[in-house]
Formats: C-alpha cells, sequence, structure tokens
C-alpha cells in the first residue's frame, strides 16, 4: 500500500499521506470527497490494494479571536533527587487567514538561559498540532515568549518544553478560541430549466450565491461558496435534481469561523 500512496501522492500534489500515531490508521487527505473516492478506487484497481476505508472527515482548524498578553505558567515537578522547573510567560496573538503559526522569542536579560529556548520553540510546535476545542490543528496565531523564569538545578529542557505545552493550551482558551471549517468555491452547470433546482440545493447546504453566467447550450453556470462539510453526497443530489444533466467542480477558497450551532455538532461527533 506504501508504494501505491506513494505514486499516487507523486502524481497529485493536492492529495497528502500521513499516520496517525496512537491508532496506527494511513491517513489520506485530498480536495474533498469525490477526489478521494477517485484515489482510493485507482488505489484497489491499478495497484491493487486490498483496504477498509473509513468515511470522509473535514479538515477543522482552530485559532483565537482575541490577544492574550503575559500568560504565565509554570512547570514544577518534585519526586526525590532533582526536580523539574520550567516557567514561561506567553503573548498571544491572531492572525490573518493564512498567516501560518510565528514563534517569536522576546527574552531579554537572560530570564531564561538561550539554552531553553529551542525546547519552548518545541513545546509550542507540538502543542499546537491538537487544538483545545476538538483537538485539531492550530493556525493563524503569533506566540511571543516574553518572560520566564528558572531553577539552577532543577531545570531542563523536559521541563521548559512541558512548560511551553501545558502553558499554551491554557492561554489558548483564554483567547476566545473558534473551530474554522474550510470553505470551497463551487461552480455547478446545468441546463437552465434546472436553475431554481440548484440554487436551492446550494442555498440548503449554508452555500452562498457569487453569480451566475451564461454557457453555451442555454446552460447555466451558478458560482458559489459552500462549506466542504455540506459538500458530503452532493453529486448523487445533483444527479438526481438534474435528470443526470449537472456536473460540478470544486476547489478549496479559505477557513471561516462556524456558527455556535455547528460547532456543537462538529464536536458531538
Amino acid at each position: 500500500m506504501g508504494n501505491a500512496l506513494q505514486r499516487l501522492a507523486e502524481e497529485d500534489p493536492t492529495f497528502r499521506v500521513s499516520t496517525d500515531d496512537s491508532t496506527g490508521q494511513t491517513i489520506i487527505a485530498g480536495m474533498g470527497e469525490l477526489h478521494l473516492d477517485v484515489l482510493v478506487d485507482r488505489m484497489m484497481r491499478e495497484f491493487r490494494v486490498q483496504a477498509n476505508v473509513g468515511k470522509p472527515r473535514v479538515s477543522y482548524r482552530e485559532t483565537i479571536t482575541r490577544p492574550v498578553k503575559g500568560y504565565s505558567y509554570k512547570y514544577v515537578k518534585q519526586s526525590g533527587g532533582h526536580g523539574q522547573y520550567g516557567h514561561v510567560v506567553f503573548d498571544l496573538e491572531p492572525l490573518d487567514r493564512g498567516g501560518g503559526i510565528v514563534f517569536q522569542n522576546k527574552i531579554v536579560g537572560g530570564s531564561i538561559p538561550k539554552e531553553y529556548i529551542p525546547a519552548v520553540e518545541k513545546g509550542i510546535k507540538e502543542a499546537v498540532d491538537t487544538g483545545v476545542l476538538g483537538g485539531f490543528p492550530v493556525v493563524d496565531m503569533k506566540i511571543s515568549l516574553v518572560d520566564g523564569s528558572y531553577h539552577e538545578v532543577d531545570s531542563s529542557e523536559m521541563a521548559f518544553k512541558m512548560a511551553a505545552i501545558m502553558g499554551f493550551r491554557e492561554a489558548m482558551q483564554k483567547g476566545a478560541a473558534v473551530l474554522l471549517e474550510p470553505i470551497m468555491r463551487v461552480e455547478v452547470v446545468i441546463p437552465e430549466e434546472y436553475l431554481g433546482e440548484v440554487l436551492g440545493q446550494v442555498t440548503s447546504r449554508r452555500g452562498v450565491v457569487q453569480g451566475m453566467d451564461i454557457r453555451p447550450g442555454n446552460a447555466q453556470a451558478v458560482r458559489a461558496t459552500v462549506p466542504l462539510g455540506e459538500m458530503f453526497g452532493y453529486a448523487t443530489e445533483l444527479r438526481s435534481g438534474t435528470q443526470g444533466r449537472g456536473v460540478f467542480t470544486m476547489e478549496f477558497d479559505h477557513y471561516a469561523p462556524v456558527s455556535e450551532a455547528i460547532k456543537e455538532k462538529v464536536l458531538e461527533k
């Protein structure tokens, strides 16, 4: 299976493969339900790979909506002999969409020795892999290390790494964390007589119609943005509603915050 997935990934830059260390499952990611269906079909048919395939899941993200200033966290453990001591103080700042994760060391005066700074950064990079709402990756945030303290005997790289992980998670909860969902740019092309039907389908899936174009052969193209989570099963609905004459394409556009009701539904799963 590994060879098959490698070949497919080489052919298609939007196809990504990873492994869930906790379950041992292979995770494949693509541009939507149809994209993954085609890739799984090719894997089984062309490469003769047998696999149990689960249902597709949406790749949500998490971020904060308000800054957090001077959040202090001390990691202190004492269990005979040397203890563990790491103390960090963070500022968190939301960034524009696509801003990624930025770590900045603003320590001055040696309140944390230089040799422990990489351990703090490593802890942050590990912590942003699993957010505080649903364990989804964290995006679009600047984390600044502004202060802290150390112990001559008990401080270590591991203590500062743990302080960074736990401190970041607590600080993120103070920043009004939100869930972000992928929004897709969708184009549906149908004969004109099905225009009303398709507009109803799009809006019922929380879609926002961006425009319509006339196409040759008495056809209409509907352009809309629709949450990826609402697009599962749409190919079947479109075929049914247009007697098999409608087609659609979609590609990723941006991430956007979900409503409280949608967030509750996602986190219940």
